[in-house]
């Protein structure tokens, strides 16, 4: 195949018999992804802060193991991560742990951005710290880290949210450069919007809506072809990818037109 053709990862399609850690999996984008693995054959090791929910996750999908987390908590990442470790070989973490809350800057409060990167952005860090090194000796494995076409370029009630994604796309870029000549893969998950608890407080149309289960759909996708970037739904994700481009002025533009 081409240079172009090749596929950036491993392909991952067959998920029977592998273990896979989700992280943010109470309800979302998350919990769908979680609940399509587990159909494809995978061992499903599920984490979030909401213990009965993951309990009922447990108790719906058989073989499947609820370990509650909260990610801001070093330790307790730590604790668990030696858990979901002592199940044997990890094949892929997936770090969906996410908050989003609408902000404008003459509405800026410093203790919710800090929340929103401890949440977003600093939790998978405690999280790679403590999974790498494992990994790195197994020599394979997957990581997947869910960002968001938000964090492409500053946008209109994404004061605190897209920073923290803008945050996780860099962090996805470095570790494949890292990681890839290791034998683990990477990808970074950049979904436009979908239909979960967290945008339910928009007040806009929000265009090319998904479902979460659609959402996760397309994630396996990705991981069957191999793609370092998963986003969809690509009717509106490659217009944002083309956004991205456009220089200063007109996108500003643009975006003021429209969201303003």
């Amino acid at each position: 195949m081409g240079l172009f053709f090749t596929p950036l990862n491993p392909p991952l399609s067959d998920w029977r018999g592998k273990t896979v850690w989700l992280i943010g999996a109470s309800s979302g984008i998350g919990e769908a992804a979680a609940a399509a693995l587990h159909a494809a054959g995978a061992r499903v090791v599920v984490s979030a802060r909401r213990s009965d929910t993951l309990a009922g996750f447990a108790q719906a999908h058989a073989g499947s193991v609820a370990v509650p987390l909260d990610v801001r908590d070093d330790a307790a990442v730590r604790q668990a991560a030696a858990q979901v470790l002592a199940l044997g070989p990890l094949d892929c973490v997936v770090y969906c742990s996410g908050i989003y809350t609408p902000t404008r800057a003459f509405a800026l409060d410093a203790a919710d951005a800090i929340r929103h990167m401890d949440v977003n952005y600093n939790g998978a860090l405690r999280v790679l710290a403590a999974v790498l090194p494992a990994m790195l000796a197994q020599g394979r494995g997957h990581i997947s880290l869910v960002s968001s076409v938000a964090g492409y370029r500053g946008l209109t009630n994404g004061l605190v949210y897209g920073p923290t994604k803008a945050a996780l796309t860099h962090l996805a870029e470095g570790l494949y450069l890292d990681l890839h000549s290791k034998g683990l893969g990477v990808s970074v998950i950049s979904p436009g919007f979908v239909e979960t608890p967290a945008t339910a407080v928009n007040d806009f149309t929000m265009p090319a809506l998904i479902s979460a289960a659609q959402a996760a759909q397309h994630m396996l996708r990705g991981w069957a072809d191999g793609d370092f970037e998963i986003h969809f739904p690509k009717r509106f994700t490659r217009w944002m990818q083309l956004l991205r481009m456009l220089p200063d002025r007109w996108y500003f533009t643009l975006v003021r037109k429209f969201t303003q």
